[in-house]
């Protein structure tokens, strides 16, 4: 019997009606098939004896289809590139790509087509389907994360168009989603991410699903991947289990990956015109209460609203208060006892020098960790960058006085002492060009060595003979001449009797001599 075989079902179809009685005509015009068709079934049921008996089951019938009734090989059944079997053999089996192979034919004559060499090489090499298995949770049991690429959005702050990033978080169970915007990646970011979608969702699924971003993962292992220690923090303070893909199966999250960021995009994203990143996280809250969760869902055939209402109950509880968002980093204390974090300087016990230590900053507060997290160093989180945060008792203590010194500071203690004291660090402070700040704290230093009392009766000694200087007063504790007597200076008494007579003085008026 000439030409291609129809359907088993369909044959099956035409016989039903043959043995119910209908004509070749109307079985044609009734199922849109040919007349000659239909009679050329009817002579192989006639001699099968198929219109007189019960007809067997489809199983049996299409056996026997296969053994009595086998369709005619098209035409052209013979490829092109046959004669070049085992020229093509040996190429692909050292890995050469089929253009180039056509590339090779050609060189030897053939006049093939490219498309006749690909579906000579399918052949060869039948590809088998993967098989894939669709996993279900439960209510509240998961949620999948995912970032992609949403093109520019104007940045509010400056005006300017910013590469933008779009994160979906989707519940698996009902499909409800939240997303949000954003300029970056990184882990302060994500974690804030995370933290907007729990409180949007008013609850806590039991473990997240995420790729292997840098933000929620440090290293990727096939079997243990390990998740960043901030990310870590945060689904402890939430009380749910990171659960990253494998490398490079983000089929793994399917849930979010088409229905998630790739509907954002056709749908949300699709013509819409240029807007602020503000308004547009405005926009897209709308459009999954209106839009997004009031579709029938592809694959539940129900509203991801309405399941959400039902899902809600199953999410665990918020914790009583936000998580901080703290982010871990590890650096190098360097040799000046500070170390940098997001740009602005924390002090750390200067025995410490030299280290790797652990950072953890969070939105008010920065702590500082040994490399076996013991904790060093606790400071406010700096408000702008290049602000130093600095613990005295950080510095080596040598250090700190000048490091604190000031003139106010200075006048202070000085007055302390006593107004001796105080008179000769006032000259050292005034005095020009030179800054003389460092001579008043060296010379404010005698007090500890000695005492105040001695300083201060030796910087009265110095006013005394008009040398207040630091030298002075440091050899007047030395020699211990500030516990001797100052001398006294009296008054010259009056002149009684002229030192010239008057003859002297006067004789010039008269005609003598002058005393000079």
């Amino acid at each position: 019997m000439p030409g291609k075989r129809k359907g088993t079902m369909d044959i099956q179809e035409i016989l039903r009606r043959l043995r119910k009685g209908e004509s070749v005509r109307a079985v044609a015009r009734a199922m849109g098939i040919d007349r000659k068709t239909v009679a050329r079934y009817h002579t192989w049921a006639v001699e099968q004896e198929l219109l007189d008996r019960p007809l067997p089951p489809l199983g049996e019938l299409h056996r026997l289809l296969e053994e009595t009734l086998k369709s005619n090989a098209p035409p052209q059944n013979v490829s092109s590139v046959e004669p070049y079997r085992e020229l093509v053999i040996k190429l692909r089996g050292e890995g050469v790509e089929m253009a180039a192979i056509h590339e090779r034919l050609k060189e030897r004559g053939y006049s093939g087509s490219y498309s006749s060499v690909r579906r000579f090489v399918r052949k060869l090499e039948p590809v088998t389907p993967e098989v894939t298995v669709r996993v279900e949770t439960r209510p509240g049991e998961e949620s999948q994360v995912d970032f992609g690429y949403a093109g520019r959005m104007i940045d509010p702050d400056s005006g300017e168009l910013r590469k933008t990033w779009v994160f979906v978080m989707t519940l698996s169970w009902s499909r409800h989603q939240y997303v949000e915007f954003v300029f970056d990646q990184k882990v302060e970011t994500w974690l804030r991410l995370h933290r907007n979608a729990f409180a949007f969702f008013g609850g806590v699924p039991k473990r997240v699903v995420i790729d292997n971003l840098k933000a929620g993962i440090t290293r990727v292992y096939w079997h243990e991947p390990q998740a960043q220690q901030a990310y870590r923090e945060c689904a402890e303070h939430y009380g749910f289990l990171i659960t990253p893909c494998r490398p490079r199966t983000p089929r793994h999250k399917g849930k979010v990956e088409q229905g998630g960021v790739h509907y954002v995009k056709r749908n949300f994203l699709g013509g819409r015109e240029l807007s602020t990143v503000t308004q547009a996280n405005r926009d897209v809250l709308r459009w999954v209460k209106a839009t997004a969760g009031q579709r029938i869902h592809g694959t539940t055939r129900e509203k991801p609203l309405v399941r959400f209402e039902m899902e809600r109950t199953t999410l665990q509880p918020l914790p009583g208060t936000p998580y901080d968002l703290a982010t871990w980093k590890c650096v190098k204390l360097h040799r000046d006892c500070y170390l940098v974090f997001d740009r602005a300087y924390y002090s750390v016990p200067f025995r410490l020098v030299g280290q790797r230590l652990w950072v953890r900053g969070g939105t008010r507060e920065v702590q500082i960790y040994t490399g076996d997290y013991r904790l060093v160093a606790t400071h406010p989180r700096a408000q702008q960058p290049g602000q130093r945060m600095t613990t005295l008792d950080h510095l080596p203590p040598q250090k700190v006085p000048g490091l604190v010194l000031s003139r106010h500071a200075c006048r202070l203690q000085a007055a302390e002492i006593g107004p001796a004291t105080r008179q000769v660090i006032d000259g050292l402070l005034a005095h020009r060009p030179e800054d003389r700040l460092r001579t008043a704290g060296r010379l404010l230093k005698l007090a500890g060595r000695f005492s105040p009392e001695r300083l201060e009766a030796a910087c009265a000694r110095a006013l005394r003979f008009d040398d207040p200087a630091y030298m002075t007063i440091k050899r007047i504790l030395e020699q211990g001449l500030d516990r001797e007597e100052l001398p006294s200076t009296k008054p010259a008494p009056p002149a009684l009797t002229f030192v010239r007579t008057a003859a002297e003085l006067l004789g010039h008026l008269v005609g003598d001599a002058s005393w000079r």
